[in-house]
């Protein structure tokens, strides 16, 4: 079993080097239009490349119609304020998939707390906060804050939101509950996939007195009374008792899910199985076909 494994052909997704391709030659798959090149990224993107060069090698694919030329799957941006500066060449990866949908659905794009230490970085390596924040297009006192983004978090909370895209503002909220409230606010975070300020806003709101960092500070919510926040307190602390016992059982769950993934698939993928779903019961094969066609179950 070891054997044929090591000997299982592996596929490459990109090619094994670079390769530098005049920018004529790379077709896009979307337009930039005016609207596009008038917003905050877009002018993050041009600041950055002058600031520091282009960071991130634009995606393309060799195009399978005409020989020589590419089809960019990744970097339309980039190439359009390339061109914008009168540059003619670029560095590409080459991708040995020209499905661009394929590729962006497979990337992820970086996280708040990994942009942290990014920062911090290379602040260590001698970049200044204002040169970081002039190649960025964003304000100094943004990068400051980005800096301190963990100082009161526990190691805990940050391992469970490290790859979540946490706004920059819902770590102020974290930071006012003591370590072991910030785990379960974090879990319910997770468990609800909700990273924004105001919900975890709202998560401090029902959180008990005896949880605070600092009880005596604690600011009243407007719109709401005593009655209401201990309610809020009380159904918070129901919500995570079910998450716990969610928790409990999600392992067989989840196993129980993927072979019924697998089971339907095969089931499926019988002709006479699925012609006879098909003309008897229709409604049912949609609905077994949605569950057939789940993914990162096995992941």
């Amino acid at each position: 079993m070891a054997a044929r494994q090591a000997n299982a052909a592996v596929d490459v997704g990109f090619e094994q080097s670079t390769a530098r391709i005049s920018i004529d030659l790379i077709q896009p798959l979307k337009l930039v239009t005016p609207a596009i090149k008038k917003s905050p990224k877009y002018a993050q993107i041009v600041a950055s490349i002058r600031e520091v060069g282009l960071v991130e090698a634009p995606v393309v694919a060799r195009d399978r119609s005409e020989r020589g030329k590419y089809l960019l799957l990744d970097g339309h941006l980039r190439i359009d304020a390339l061109m914008d500066m009168g540059v003619t060449e670029v560095d590409c990866l080459v991708s040995t998939d020209d499905e661009a949908f394929t590729y962006n659905r497979r990337i992820n794009r970086i996280a708040i707390i990994q942009e942290h230490r990014m920062i911090l970085k290379a602040v260590e390596r001698g970049a200044s906060e204002e040169k970081i924040a002039k190649a960025l297009n964003v304000n100094v006192d943004e990068i400051r804050r980005k800096r301190r983004l963990l100082e009161g978090i526990c190691v805990e909370a940050i391992e469970l939101l490290e790859d979540k895209h946490v706004a920059l503002n819902a770590f102020g909220f974290l930071r006012k509950m003591t370590p072991l409230r910030q785990i379960e606010a974090a879990e319910l975070m997770v468990a609800m996939n909700k990273y924004s300020a105001s919900y975890a806003r709202s998560l401090l709101a029902a959180t008990p007195q005896s949880q605070l960092v600092n009880p005596r500070k604690r600011k009243p919510v407007r719109g709401l009374t005593a009655e209401q926040m201990a309610l809020m307190e009380k159904e918070s602390a129901q919500l995570e008792r079910e998450f716990r016992l969610v928790e409990q059982t999600y392992g067989t769950d989840h196993l129980h899910l993927v072979l019924a993934k697998g089971y339907l698939g095969r089931l499926l993928a019988n002709e006479r199985v699925f012609r006879y779903l098909e003309q008897h019961h229709h409604e049912l094969l949609f609905e077994l076909g949605k569950v057939a066609e789940i993914e990162g179950l096995a992941a």
